[in-house]
C-alpha cells in the first residue's frame, strides 16, 4: 500500500530583503504517513512546525525536496510542482488544513462558510445545509451565531469554525496547526471526538501540538522538532 504522504528533504529558508537577513523555517526534513494514520509534531515554538504544513498544504514552495501526495483524483502528485489548478481541486476535494486563525470572506455568515465548504465538495444544498447545522451544533456554536459574522466571534468560537470548516468536508488528508491552542476543556474534547471519528473512517491527518495530553491514544507516530529540523 502507497503511503498517502512522502515528503522527502525539504528546506525552505525565508529572506527579509530589506535586511539581508535569512531565516531558516525547517531543514532536511522527511515524514511519511501511511494511509489512515494520525501523525504528530511536537516543538517548542519558532522550531519549524508550521512551516512543514504549509509546505504540504503548498501555502509555501520549499527550496529543496520533494512532497508525494496519494491523491484518489491523479494518482501521485508531487505537490512542490503541481500546477495551480491541481492544487486549488485537492484543496476543495482531498487535503484539509485548519490553523490557528480564522480567514475568510467579510460579511460572510458562519453557516454561509460552512456550507460553502461543503458545496466545493460537489454536494448539494440541501445536504450542504443539514450536515453545517450538525457540526455547528457539534461545535457549541450558540445559533444566535450561525447567521452571524465571525469578526465578532471570541477566538475561541472563530478557531471551532475553522475547525468545523475542515473536518466537514471529511478530506482524504488533514493537516491541523495547533486545532486547539484557544479552547476550553469541553471544547478540545468536541474536537477530538470528531477527529476519532475522521480517523475511524479513514482519514490521514498530520497535526502539531503543544498539548500532548490531547495527543494521548490518538497519534500513530511523534515527531519531534528542534531548530527546524526532526530530533531523534
Amino acid at each position: 500500500m502507497r503511503p498517502v504522504l512522502d515528503a522527502q528533504n525539504l528546506s525552505k529558508r525565508f529572506t527579509i530583503h530589506q535586511l539581508d537577513k535569512h531565516i531558516t523555517g525547517c531543514t532536511d526534513v522527511s515524514i511519511r504517513i501511511e494511509p489512515g494514520e494520525f501523525v504528530g509534531i511536537t516543538g517548542r515554538s519558532g522550531s519549524g512546525k508550521s512551516t512543514v504544513l504549509k509546505l504540504i498544504y503548498r501555502t509555501y514552495l520549499p527550496q529543496e525536496g520533494t512532497i508525494l501526495y496519494d491523491s484518489n483524483e491523479f494518482g501521485t502528485v508531487d505537490l512542490t510542482s503541481a500546477d495551480e489548478q491541481t492544487v486549488i481541486y485537492l484543496r476543495h476535494h482531498e487535503i484539509g488544513y485548519v490553523s490557528q486563525f480564522l480567514n475568510v470572506i467579510p460579511r460572510t455568515t458562519a453557516r454561509e462558510i460552512v456550507e460553502t465548504a461543503i458545496l466545493e465538495t460537489g454536494r448539494d444544498a440541501e445536504f450542504a445545509r443539514t450536515e453545517t447545522e450538525r457540526i455547528l451544533a457539534h461545535f457549541e456554536l450558540d445559533r444566535e451565531l450561525w447567521d452571524s459574522y465571525p469578526n465578532n466571534f471570541s477566538g475561541g468560537e472563530k478557531l471551532r469554525l475553522n475547525i468545523a470548516r475542515a473536518m466537514v468536508k471529511h478530506p482524504r488528508l488533514l493537516l491541523l496547526d495547533e486545532p486547539t491552542a484557544s479552547l476550553d476543556g469541553r471544547s478540545k474534547e468536541r474536537v477530538r471526538l470528531l477527529i476519532e471519528q475522521l480517523k475511524n473512517e479513514g482519514t490521514t491527518m498530520l497535526g502539531i501540538f503543544h498539548d500532548l495530553e490531547f495527543m494521548g491514544g490518538l497519534c500513530d507516530k511523534e515527531y519531534s522538532m528542534s531548530l527546524g529540523s526532526f530530533t531523534a
